[in-house]
């Protein structure tokens, strides 16, 4: 029976749930993300259907460097946390 793709993952992770130090083995066993149908569609639904319009907004560094300080995707969080703004604030 083919292994499923939150099997495959579990096997490379440590029991808090961060990838381990991969081996040589590991890297004799990956698959291409088509091998996984399920989680090939959930990561491509992740992508805008239209392009977002650019806006210029400056913020205080003390707002930003949080968001920033995650690493890549910022801008997502940023964009997650004026969602729930205006979801909060709603008229």
């Amino acid at each position: 029976m083919a292994e499923s793709s939150e099997e495959y993952l579990a096997n490379l992770t440590n029991d808090e749930g961060e990838v381990r130090e991969l081996t040589e083995e590991d890297f004799k066993q990956f698959k291409p993300l088509s091998a996984f149908p399920n989680l090939q569609r959930r990561l491509t639904s992740l992508k805008r259907p239209e392009p977002a319009p650019t806006l210029t907004v400056t913020l205080p560094s003390d707002v930003i460097t949080p968001f920033r300080a995650k690493g890549d995707g910022w801008e997502l969080r940023v964009e997650a946390a004026l969602r729930d703004w205006l979801r909060d604030h709603a008229a």
